[in-house]
């Protein structure tokens, strides 16, 4: 146990890096900002995995550690315990006066009545009970110990849990448009982690259209603005079966075969046409917009790649309900009242196709420059739904509608249920082990010159227990002494006790 317990302080302390430094499974751009900051010792501390370290072999060895120590503490005090249930209460002590608690006094039963009384009174207070020639012995609490062995081997148990969810567990993020799918791949998620042991031949195959996104707020002078209603209108097909109705919630999740999905964001996305200079589309959709605040004042960039001759890529703000005063505009509502996109245009020559990922919520503006009025001003403008804008070389921008996307969180916990069981019967341990009272009683006739007297006394086996006096005086009142006189001991546990 001593060895359990410096290895729970050693992974604290091992912990303690990963709250201190970013983490790349959860935070990688700020693992590279922090690099650039900090070069003296980027090397170093990569080299240590300290920008990983929950999935650092260190960290795994010091978890593996305390597990092989928590069952090596375990598995004998199972066999103790197995051994102690099996074996009947210890004999009755020679000397029941020096117990604890004891009392003494004259039976008005026969020495078999008294003792066939105790024995029932003892057995009705569910006490295990064992009878030798003039004395009955007793005992109960023997769940304190289970309690104690269920609260170490839950906690082992969950650590095997949380291994076991470490290593097969997944998450993966993807944003949605209203009126678009997305199916359970790879290849189909904008963000996505797993642990060591995940395949791709893990993922369950299933496919979400979202057809609608509802989201409404407090229109009131009260809380105006607050979110009251975001529901998320889906149909789901499992494999290749037929598509059924659905609703995702916050708080409350889809679950399809076992896999959690989850309702995390949402946000406006424009639906705009691009056309070039030569009258072609360049580009036609919705496009993801970022909220920047509670009134949903959103960023974005729209990219036309293929525009001929030049390329075109236009970067502003979408505003649900604008206004455009001292403070400029903004957004005075989140829900989608007057809607408005301010824009900047910035063109170039067309790029080469790389194969290389880009952002789609940035603008990369190297080789572009701001597109300009032939007075030389830069062009800047306001567009509502429903209206289009000719730009200086021929193209132009219509801003056709605009949709909601939703973003879903779609993850699988393997392991998780045997951690909230783990959880659980840790704490029905712990609570056997704090009320559960351990405690043993004797009583013993033995022939007076007033006839039978009746001996009996207790021992408490933890401490802080209660009532131990009443039980005495209880079991010699069960075996006929009408007028019990109580002794107390306060010395340790007499000799034949620790033999027993």
């Amino acid at each position: 146990m001593r060895t359990a317990l410096l290895l729970l302080l050693a992974l604290a302390l091992v912990a303690i890096p990963g709250s201190l430094l970013p983490q790349r499974p959860v935070a990688p751009i700020r693992v590279s900002d922090w690099k650039e900051a900090n070069p003296a010792v980027a090397d170093l501390y990569e080299a240590l995995g300290l920008f990983d370290v929950y999935g650092s072999p260190w960290f795994a060895a010091v978890y593996l550690l305390l597990t092989v120590s928590l069952i090596g503490c375990i598995v004998p005090r199972i066999a103790v315990y197995l051994r102690s249930v099996r074996q009947p209460p210890a004999r009755t002590p020679k000397r029941l006066d020096r117990l604890p608690a004891s009392a003494t006094g004259t039976t008005t039963l026969s020495a078999d009545a008294a003792l066939g009384g105790a024995e029932e009174w003892l057995r009705s207070k569910r006490f295990r009970v064992r009878r030798d020639g003039d004395s009955v012995a007793a005992e109960r609490g023997y769940l304190r110990e289970f309690g104690n062995i269920l609260f170490h081997l839950s906690f082992a148990l969950m650590l095997v849990g949380v291994a076991w969810n470490t290593m097969l567990h997944y998450k993966g993020e993807v944003v949605i448009v209203e009126g678009q799918a997305f199916s359970n791949n790879l290849t189909q998620y904008d963000d996505f982690t797993a642990g060591a042991a995940f395949r791709p031949a893990n993922l369950q195959p299933f496919t979400i259209w979202v057809d609608s996104f509802i989201a409404k707020f407090e229109t009131g002078d009260v809380q105006r603005g607050a979110a009251r209603v975001f529901e998320a209108n889906v149909r789901i097909a499992h494999g290749a079966g037929e598509p059924e109705q659905a609703m995702i919630e916050v708080n409350h999740p889809l679950v399809v075969d076992g896999t959690q999905v989850h309702l995390i964001g949402h946000g406006y996305a424009p639906v705009v046409t691009v056309t070039d200079p030569n009258g072609d589309v360049a580009f036609s959709g919705p496009v993801v917009f970022l909220p920047q605040d509670g009134n949903f004042t959103s960023l974005g960039v729209i990219k036309a790649p293929d525009a001929r001759p030049n390329y075109l890529g236009f970067e502003g703000f979408f505003l649900p309900t604008a206004i455009v005063d001292e403070q400029g505009p903004r957004s005075v509502f989140p829900d989608a009242l007057a809607p408005e996109l301010f824009v900047n245009v910035w063109t170039g020559p067309p790029r080469d196709e790389t194969g290389r990922p880009e952002s789609v919520y940035s603008l990369t503006k190297d080789g572009l420059e701001q597109m300009r009025t032939p007075e030389g001003n830069v062009v800047t403008f306001r567009i509502a739904p429903g209206q289009a804008i000719d730009l200086p070389d021929g193209s132009s921008l219509s801003f056709d509608d605009w949709r909601r996307w939703t973003k879903l969180q779609v993850s699988d916990e393997p392991g998780l249920w045997l951690v909230i069981t783990s959880v659980g019967l840790a704490v029905a341990g712990m609570l056997l082990s704090l009320y559960i009272r351990p405690r043993r009683l004797w009583v013993r006739v033995v022939e007076g010159p007033d006839g039978p007297r009746v001996e009996a006394g207790g021992l408490d086996r933890a401490d802080s227990s209660t009532g131990l006096d009443e039980d005495v005086t209880g079991l010699a009142a069960a075996a006929g002494v009408l007028d019990a006189t109580e002794q107390h001991c306060d010395a340790a546990v007499v000799d034949e006790e620790e033999d027993a």
